[in-house]
């Protein structure tokens, strides 16, 4: 039987994010009433600064402006609102606490308390929980279904708005697809992540990394860029196709004109139609071992998106980003459409633990593969690998093996690993 787990007291703070800008902690403490212990679950959002025009409102001091803006008036919220609405709560009802939240809020993009201020709250609440009951996350999340430990999709190459080089890809990313485990896989990309460097430096190109951990040297194109990542791959003495596969993402929402079906790639200046990226992706699928391409169209390129999905090859997997960004009604509306066939995961995109969460399992009902992933802002919260293990998503996007916040993932998704043998 459980004891009453009873939420005493709710903060929040501001805190940095990886590129150095405010970003939203939350704290929530929690008292035992059979034994009197206190817990506490401490929870960091991620910063997104996505092109996504449907994501949930991240809160931020003088509006919308992204870079340099603090989160003091979300922090307030908390504060002010939030605590309140759930102090003498049970902390291990999510769900009535996050539906208490989003009627507290009572907006659909979470603009009034913040979609950031909310989510912080609510992965607070999930790790107090855990907390008191003495359990690991994905344990109490996931009961006795959490044990797929998901494959890495690992950044190793930056470009787009991640970086300042001349790429209009966003990220290029490498696929364990062959190992046997998380431990092998991540050895297997911190491997060719290393062969890369390696390579970049004797070509004299620049090592220095983006955002997110991938090298971001200047490139004549994205074609040089994936056979720079294939001869990476062979050096380190893998076969690619079988042992790695390259995952892009495109962040096509980035090149889109004002005509739909119209695109101009910002860097290097070339226009597109929708007819054109289509060839474009199909082609570059049969010619390299392409697993995945996400956002290769904006996301209200819906007629775009439903031709790629229906001419694409079967095995190519096709990821809805800004097209879905975490929420299930527009899922659901790419479901209805035969749109994409994965969705890519970010809490903070839609505001709440159980949103998310039920956006996952209505993707896992249709055969959508989901994908777990962190933020080009993020923070050393671990709290998306739990949550990629409590849902059996199979896939994480979490960077490149490089800088603190990408690899404090990794180190505790091979915890989870060790703990699930």
């Amino acid at each position: 039987m459980l004891h009453f787990l009873k939420i005493v007291r709710t903060f929040g703070r501001q805190v940095l994010d990886s590129r150095g800008n405010p970003t939203v902690e939350a704290v929530v403490v929690v008292k035992n009433e059979m034994s009197g212990e206190l817990s506490e679950g401490t929870a960091i959002v991620p910063s997104g600064a996505s092109t996504g025009a449907f994501e949930a409102v991240e809160l931020r001091d003088g509006g919308q402006v992204y870079f340099g803006k603090g989160v003091t008036k979300a922090v307030e919220n908390i504060q002010k609102e939030i605590e309140p609405a759930i102090l003498g709560l049970d902390v291990t009802k999510q769900r009535q606490i996050d539906s208490i939240l989003r009627q507290l809020d009572g907006t659909e993009d979470k603009s009034r308390l913040g979609a950031n201020a909310m989510l912080a709250v609510s992965m607070a609440v999930a790790k107090a929980a855990a907390n008191a009951l003495h359990i690991p996350l994905y344990q109490y999340l996931g009961g006795a279904q959490a044990g797929l430990i998901p494959t890495p999709m690992m950044n190793i190459l930056n470009g787009g708005a991640h970086s300042g080089n001349s790429l209009d890809v966003q990220e290029f990313m490498i696929v364990p697809v062959g190992a046997c485990c998380i431990k092998e896989g991540i050895r297997w990309c911190v491997e060719v992540y290393h062969s890369l460097n390696k390579l970049l430096k004797e070509k004299g190109l620049a090592t220095g990394v983006g955002d997110e951990g991938g090298f971001a040297p200047d490139l004549e194109s994205e074609i040089e860029a994936i056979e720079l990542i294939m001869e990476a791959i062979t050096k380190a003495g893998f076969t690619p196709g079988k042992d790695m596969m390259i995952s892009l993402d495109v962040a096509a929402s980035e090149w889109k004109c004002e005509e739909m079906g119209k695109y101009l790639l910002p860097k290097q200046k070339r226009s597109y139609t929708t007819g054109d990226l289509i060839e474009e992706w199909i082609e570059l699928k049969e010619k390299y071992p392409i697993f995945s391409i996400e956002d290769p169209l904006d996301e209200n390129d819906w007629s775009g998106w439903q031709e790629l999905t229906k001419d694409a090859p079967k095995n190519l997997v096709l990821v809805g980003d800004d097209l879905f960004v975490t929420n299930k009604k527009r899922l659901q509306r790419g479901i209805d459409k035969k749109t994409a066939n994965a969705i890519l995961i970010k809490p903070n995109q839609i505001g709440t633990l159980t949103e998310t969460m039920e956006t996952v399992q209505l993707a896992q009902r249709n055969g959508y593969k989901t994908i777990m992933s962190h933020r080009s802002g993020e923070t050393e919260d671990t709290f998306i690998a739990d949550l990629a293990v409590a849902l059996n998503t199979g896939y994480i996007k979490t960077g490149a093996p490089c800088r603190g916040e990408r690899t404090a993932k990794y180190n505790r998704l091979l915890v989870i690993e060790e703990e699930l043998r």
